[in-house]
């Protein structure tokens, strides 16, 4: 999980750049932190995935295989 502070810096550098310019080192904390932020939800929705499973009308287990298959590697 990303840090309060991290995300509030990832605010305050979007607002900023709406104002003006970014220098050439805040642009590159921008992305860094824009990119520790992108896996940290990419890790989340994939453990959210891995507890799922899709059921169809009947109860029968309709979960796709590649779904299947990802659940059982992390077993």
């Amino acid at each position: 999980m990303l840090s309060k502070e991290k995300i509030a810096r990832i605010n305050e550098l979007a607002n900023k750049s709406k104002k003006e310019d970014l220098s050439e080192e805040e642009k590159n904390e921008q992305k860094s932190l824009r990119e520790a932020y992108l896996k940290n939800v990419r890790k989340s929705f994939k453990n959210h995935m891995k507890g799922m499973t899709i059921v169809d009308a009947e109860g029968n287990d309709v979960t796709p295989e590649k779904l299947k298959k990802l659940k059982s590697e992390n077993k």
